[in-house]
């Protein structure tokens, strides 16, 4: 009996990890070049923001689509401005698997300014980050009903910080992990100066429901303007992202194993509560929490997460979630992972 049972577990495992078991997953990536049509952009030195993001946007995607599991869907190919929900709509309706838009900064009180730098949705993070995206934002007043279609956002308020959806959140990770491969070939194999990767309010990423990152390739209003504006600096940085991208499907396939081989899983679902996430390190004692005792802490990228009420029990998380809300954390959110992986809240109840 032992004999059969080790021959059956290897086996089981043999079709685990072998290549002929896989099913063959096919990456949707939505490249969106900012700006386009009557939109510029940003005309540091008498570049245009819009026609450099196109440039390198179908670089990007020409150098991607040579990968047989990876397809590629453009906002836009040529020079139009579509609107920003419909860049994120045409995300959604793909089912993307990553929603990449691509920018050019500037910074006229310091014209030396320069650097490229990767941003993911965030509430909103210093002066300088709300900035930028003040200026990304700024087109959507143009915009047919964009009252409506923004539901009162105002790209021009600083009070203008509105919560992020459970979805959304939840991809947050996935977000910081790609954008730190980004940033990583910037500065190490681009040569870059390193702006880091920074969270904000970009009207643009807020219409997607899947990881996704905004990158600002340079500062226009400085000498990497012309860099930017020639074949060699367009060819660089669009070589750059490919290769990040393509690193980040290569990490979804080492986490995701997809087979013939059904095996009931037994493990217990876990259940938290992130209550804050930014690049400080903080001691996890109840008084730098507002008294919450346990909090635990998680370093992903260069971002630490902090996390309270650990729980299999989804009834015990939302009492949880409360505590945390009345505790002052009003944009706290409930979290799920199985094995270790993170999954989606909904998953996690339903196998419950």
């Amino acid at each position: 009996m032992n004999k059969i049972l080790g021959v059956f577990i290897v086996i089981i495992s043999f079709l685990l990890i072998s290549p002929t078991a896989e099913a063959q997953k096919q990456y949707t990536i939505v490249l969106d070049a900012g700006h386009g049509g009557k939109d510029p952009g940003n005309l540091g030195n008498g570049y245009k923001e819009k026609d450099i993001a196109l440039k390198v946007t179908l670089k990007v995607g020409e150098m991607l689509s040579d990968e047989k599991d990876i397809k590629v869907i453009y906002t836009r190919k040529t020079d139009v401005y579509p609107n920003l929900w419909k860049r994120g709509e045409i995300a959604n309706k793909a089912k993307a698997d990553l929603f990449v838009s691509i920018h050019c900064d500037s910074y006229q009180p310091r014209p030396e300014a320069h650097g490229a730098g990767t941003f993911v949705l965030g509430l909103r993070g210093n002066k300088k980050n709300f900035e930028i995206a003040k200026r990304e934002n700024a087109f959507i007043v143009s915009e047919e009903n964009y009252k409506d279609r923004y539901e009162g956002f105002d790209p021009n308020s600083s009070e203008s910080v509105i919560g992020l959806s459970l979805l959304q959140e939840e991809n947050l990770d996935k977000s910081l992990q790609v954008a730190s491969i980004i940033q990583t070939d910037f500065t190490q194999k681009a040569k870059r100066k390193d702006r880091k990767v920074k969270q904000d309010n970009f009207q643009v990423l807020r219409e997607t429901v899947m990881p996704s990152v905004l990158i600002e390739l340079g500062f226009l209003t400085n000498k990497e303007g012309a860099f930017l504006n020639s074949k060699k600096g367009q060819i660089k940085m669009a070589t750059s992202i490919a290769k990040s991208i393509k690193e980040y499907i290569n990490q979804l396939k080492l986490n995701t194993v997809v087979t013939d081989v059904l095996v009931e899983n037994t493990s217990d679902v876990e259940f938290k509560i992130q209550i804050a996430s930014g690049k400080n390190k903080i001691a996890t004692k109840s008084y730098n929490f507002k008294g919450l005792q346990n909090v635990e802490r998680i370093k992903i990228g260069s971002f630490y997460k902090y996390y309270y009420g650990n729980t299999s029990d989804y009834q015990q998380v939302k009492k949880s979630l409360s505590k945390a809300k009345q505790k002052g954390y009003k944009d706290a959110f409930v979290i799920a992972l199985k094995n270790g992986e993170k999954v989606s809240v909904q998953d996690a109840i339903s196998n419950q």
